[in-house]
């Protein structure tokens, strides 16, 4: 029984060790940094200057870090419909008897394997221009003028361009998954409601959407991780200075390390700090919030 209990603990030790120097004491550190000021984030210890919670009152009496919060809310629920709803569509379309399915999934999933700061540019400079882009060749040539004449690159339409951008780069991602999880369940099971007179729809809403519940649970978490995380198309679709309408709390974060003119100069490390816990705890809230929605029974199969 010893030497089981040192061969588990042989076998664990790696792994329990990247965690802790990766991802444990990093986490940790910036929380206790959030609580003290310092120039830089190499600073020694010896030099941090005790802020309490000052940090995080600068952080929330910020109106641009409440204008990323509300962005990163209004990015969540948007983006979200879309690319959930698409990404379920097409897996159920997908896991159907059409043809040439596979080449199908690799056409959707293809934008998961490009550079975001690529995609981003090409819908930036190519589908959104409004001199010579896509969407105003196509409703052009259509003859729909109102349309053609939208600037999405403005500060009305700007945070829209980047909600579709960013679900055109996510759905391949969210449908793989679905289609993992329909694929587990047991064809007799829809065969038997062919059988008894069920149509896809039914099918879909009376058994493959309710053997879908931990995958909607795995769903919800990634894409609130993902989210929260919203970095580089904020970036990219804001290329001059952070705009109110694209800023998330992830930019607000980096702008405060390396220096932004919203941010303070003095105590900016821990101003970031402070944005990374608050983003740290917005995905501690949503996973706990989608286990209380998704409790109850679990069906087997």
């Amino acid at each position: 029984m010893h030497k089981n209990r040192l061969f588990i603990i042989r076998c664990l030790f790696p792994a329990l060790a990247i965690y802790i120097f990766v991802f444990a004491y990093p986490t940790l550190r910036t929380i206790i940094m959030s609580f003290f000021n310092m120039k830089t984030i190499s600073t020694s210890i010896k030099h941090w200057k005790f802020a309490g919670i000052n940090n995080y009152l600068h952080v929330f009496q910020a109106p641009i870090f409440r204008q990323s919060l509300l962005n990163i809310m209004r990015i969540w629920f948007l983006s979200g419909a879309i690319t959930i709803f698409l990404s379920l569509f097409f897996a159920v379309i997908l896991t159907g008897n059409i043809r040439g399915k596979q080449f199908f999934k690799s056409v959707i999933y293809m934008p998961n394997v490009i550079s975001v700061i690529a995609l981003g540019n090409m819908w930036l400079h190519y589908v959104f221009n409004y001199k010579y882009g896509l969407l105003k060749t196509f409703f052009s040539s259509l003859n729909m003028t109102g349309l053609a004449s939208i600037q999405w690159t403005s500060p009305d339409f700007i945070f829209y361009a980047m909600n579709i951008a960013y679900s055109f780069g996510m759905i391949g991602y969210f449908m793989l998954i679905y289609v993992s999880g329909i694929e587990r369940i047991p064809a007799e099971i829809l065969e038997s409601a062919t059988i008894d007179g069920a149509g896809r729809f039914r099918s879909f809403i009376s058994i493959t959407f309710p053997l879908l519940k931990d995958v909607n649970k795995t769903v919800f978490t990634l894409w609130t991780v993902r989210v929260v995380g919203f970095f580089a198309l904020s970036k990219v679709f804001s290329p001059i200075d952070s705009s109110p309408q694209t800023i998330t709390p992830m930019v607000y974060a980096y702008e405060a390390m390396f220096g932004a003119d919203f941010v303070s100069v003095e105590g900016r490390i821990g101003i970031a700090a402070s944005a990374c816990v608050v983003m740290t705890v917005i995905i501690v809230v949503m996973f706990l919030l989608s286990n209380a929605l998704t409790k109850g029974d679990h069906y087997e199969f």
